[in-house]
């Protein structure tokens, strides 16, 4: 048997096997469809439920309160950009699936990084996996998401939160296992719980390392959810992925303004709520 065979054997393998779980696993893809879908439509629906300059200036009075009058204000402009640009809707899209994927990504991976930084056994046996999940190319996500899914923004939820997962876990675990000793030696004395422990010397010591991941992830769906346009995601990944079919530059150099602008925005928002909690 060449070499060429046992590509191609292995190739046969691996269709095989997608097509035994497409068929035998339909009915749950199709539950989780229609939960991912329906989480990204409760989260636009909220969004809709604001018109644009109430949503700005909603953010911007945020950003005042949170950093300062000169960043509220450059915060609410930007929002407003992105309405003047006509590209109102498929930004609160795009804000939508961000936030959707990252919140999947900060539940699971949180509890799954507080597994791996309580347990060193289980932290290795993740570490190789999350390795290749931060590896690999995004694009790579987004084939089984289809074969799965089908188009639309369940498999861009889907693929972006297998690649905003990683930080959280790394750095939630990373946060758990850094708990200096001798606190955690002043607790045993103590006679403190398990429980106790974990939700008052762990957890507060841990917790700028978890805001860390939680805007690492936050960043890495922002990139995610530009290449999931092409699965008909929606929203200004989509617009950009239309765009660069057509050569319309000056239209995706408008949704890459608009992307620009959540982009800092959030990443802004998400860093000082960090600071202050871990103050």
């Amino acid at each position: 048997m060449d070499w060429d065979e046992v590509i191609d054997r292995f190739d046969a393998g691996i269709d095989a096997a997608m097509l035994w779980v497409g068929i035998h696993g339909s009915g749950a893809f199709t539950l989780l469809r229609s939960a991912l879908e329906g989480g990204y439509g409760g989260v636009l629906w909220l969004f809709d439920l604001l018109p644009f300059w109430a949503l700005a200036v909603l953010v911007g009075l945020v950003g005042w309160r949170m950093i300062g009058p000169g960043f509220g204000a450059l915060a609410a402009a930007g929002l407003a950009l992105c309405w003047a640009l006509g590209l109102w809707p498929e930004t609160l899209e795009t804000m939508s699936l961000v936030l959707s994927a990252t919140t999947m990504a900060v539940l699971i991976g949180g509890a799954t990084g507080i597994l791996a930084g309580l347990s060193p056994r289980f932290g290795r046996t993740i570490d190789p996996v999350l390795d290749l999940l931060q590896t690999l190319p995004p694009y790579i996500y987004l084939l089984p998401s289809i074969a799965f899914l089908g188009y639309g923004p369940a498999t861009a939820i889907l693929a972006t939160f297998i690649v905003a997962i990683p930080p959280t876990v790394k750095l939630t675990a990373l946060g758990i296992t850094r708990t200096p000793t001798e606190f955690l030696e002043l607790g045993a004395a103590s006679n403190a719980s398990g429980a106790q422990i974990f939700t008052k010397i762990r957890l507060p010591f841990a917790l700028r390392s978890i805001m860390t991941g939680v805007n690492q992830s936050l960043m890495m769906a922002f990139g995610m959810v530009v290449i999931a346009g092409i699965v008909g995601s929606g929203g200004l990944g989509e617009i950009i992925y239309g765009a660069v079919r057509t050569l319309d530059m000056a239209r995706s150099f408008d949704a890459a303004i608009a992307i620009v602008v959540l982009t800092i925005v959030l990443d802004r928002l998400s860093q000082t709520a960090s600071r202050k909690e871990t103050r």
